[in-house]
């Protein structure tokens, strides 16, 4: 069952710090909208110690905190080998759930934003986990990858450092997984995760509580192993600064401010002196550390393992500790993609860049999808976030061309699917893939298998548009399309064109007849007729 204690340490209102740093109460944003004014926003992280959920509200161009919970729910430490979950912890993260959904009750879905972490990422059956998860909290939840995961963690800890011009690194030490960016100001250069957090080293090595020296230089040992595909990477680009953020850290931060030394700092010195002191008892709980919570504790040694790897392998002498984390980052990027600075669009044209796009042709499909979806989206029910997938889909849609002609839809869906696309999730991504995949040639039987079932229905919808408008611009010329009015009513698609337009038209006339096969497989039956001159 959630712990009382955690949500009333959580709800206090944190004081300004020595650092200066633009934390909670406030978040300054980008830039004013006075259509959002008094707007309640909420972010849901889902991590392997914690539970964490924020509620802000929209004022005078800044998120103001309103509330915050935290609940730590330890789910790696009910993680499986075998990727199942343990009851009890499903049970602890329903239980935190359903609380935080009583509190964000009656905020509109498009402002709340939930997303989970290292350990669902590790499920066998993460689908049936989220199914579950749901219903209790009443959001949607979506999974993003680790690189994911840092580059939001640092977009909330930067804002919170108004440092432009000076290159620093980021250190996330989460529950099951730790972060590790290097960035400046807003820009993210590098990010790593690796599977090395305090629930997971604490149970990987210390699930008995105990530690020795020798034992202690063992596990170091092992965990260098994890740095060794990018340490001497990270090593020879450097940095001015270190950064930390998650609960590991500010712990230990707060340990090191109770024995004397400066707020929210660790230093090698200070690390090294916890560390001693931990040796020498031989086992924590014989160990009084002051202000380490009793439900850190439980975890603390696999953290404090990860703190000493950290500094160990990547020549860390001091660390300034952020109170934002990865909730402040997911409230600014939500932000970001109402005031249109979303990033998944940068992402979108990296990647066609990448891939060698043929620009013009893919904004001339881009522009006839938009038009065919802001015909039918009413009847559809289709909302903004499904109008910016389809533009999404319509320039990525020739991407799988930089591999093969033959099956380059299917080319391009893998693409979609398995690279690091910055500001996606996983299902996001799984569902523009399906899309590309759905785009031309025939419907695979489980196309949209992967994706949630709430998610399935607008998919589906959305391959049905990017089709028709790849039939339109076969030819790939500048020629405007016809007069076209697109109306659905129920599983019925009716396109008319202007009148004699598809008599010199033919191939497009021929393509819309062979169409009608491939709108079947996807629900749809597609008319086509011609108006009156």
């Amino acid at each position: 069952m959630p712990n009382p204690d955690s949500n009333k340490r959580a709800n206090k209102v944190d004081k300004p710090n020595a650092l200066g740093q633009a934390d909670p109460p406030v978040l300054a944003t980008s830039a004013y909208d006075a259509s959002l004014e008094g707007e309640q926003f909420a972010a849901v992280d889902l991590g392997s110690n914690s539970f964490h959920m924020i509620v802000s509200r929209y004022a005078g161009g800044s998120l103001q905190l309103m509330d915050r919970l935290r609940d730590p729910v330890r789910l790696a430490q009910g993680l499986n080998e075998d990727g199942s979950l343990a009851n009890s912890a499903r049970d602890r993260a329903m239980a935190c759930l359903a609380q935080f959904g009583q509190r964000l009750r009656g905020l509109k879905p498009e402002r709340v934003r939930t997303v989970a972490t290292n350990t669902v990422r590790q499920l066998k059956n993460p689908r049936l986990f989220l199914q579950q998860a749901e219903a209790a909290l009443g959001f949607p939840i979506e999974i993003i990858s680790g690189r994911e995961e840092g580059r939001l963690t640092y977009l909330g800890v930067a804002s919170a450092f108004p440092e432009r011009k000076k290159r620093r690194l980021l250190v996330d030490i989460g529950g099951g997984s730790t972060e590790l960016i290097l960035g400046q100001g807003f820009d993210v250069f590098e990010s790593e995760s690796i599977q090395m957090g305090c629930v997971g080293t604490t149970k990987r090595f210390f699930a008995d509580g105990k530690v020795s020296r020798k034992y202690w230089k063992d596990v170091q040992q092992s965990l260098a192993l994890e740095f060794a595909p990018f340490r001497s990477n990270y090593v020879e680009r450097g940095w001015k600064t270190v950064l930390g953020s998650s609960g590991t850290l500010k712990a230990t931060a707060n340990i090191l401010q109770a024995l004397g030394g400066p707020e929210l700092e660790i230093s090698r010195d200070g690390l090294n002196e916890i560390i001693d002191r931990v040796l020498q008892a031989g086992e924590l709980q014989k160990l009084k550390l002051p202000d380490l919570s009793e439900d850190r504790r439980l975890v603390y040694l696999g953290g404090l393992a990860a703190i000493d790897a950290c500094f160990r392998e990547l020549e860390i002498q001091h660390m300034q500790i952020s109170l934002n984390a990865l909730r402040e980052g997911l409230l600014l990027d939500m932000l970001g993609r109402i005031t249109h600075t979303d990033p998944r669009a940068e992402s979108v044209r990296a990647l066609a860049k990448r891939h060698s796009v043929d620009f013009a042709h893919a904004k001339r499909v881009k522009q006839i999808a938009l038009s065919l979806f802001d015909q039918v989206q009413n009847d559809w029910k289709l909302d903004d976030d499904a109008r910016e997938e389809l533009a999404f889909a319509a320039i990525l849609h020739e991407i799988g061309l930089s591999i093969s002609h033959s099956q380059h839809h299917v080319h391009g869906a893998y693409i979609v699917a398995n690279t690091d696309l910055a500001g996606f999730t996983r299902e996001e991504q799984q569902s523009l893939a399906a899309v590309l995949r759905c785009h031309r040639r025939s419907v695979p039987d489980r196309a949209f298998d992967s994706l949630p079932e709430r998610a399935r229905e607008q998919t589906r919808k959305l391959s049905v548009l990017l089709r028709l408008a790849g039939v339109l611009q076969r030819a790939r010329s500048a020629e405007p399309i016809p007069r076209l009015k697109v109306t659905a009513i129920g599983p019925q698609l009716r396109l008319r064109f202007a009148h004699d337009w598809l008599d010199q038209h033919p191939l497009t006339r021929a393509d819309l007849r062979q169409e009608k096969t491939a709108m079947q497989a996807l629900g749809i039956k597609l008319v086509v007729v011609s108006l009156s001159a």
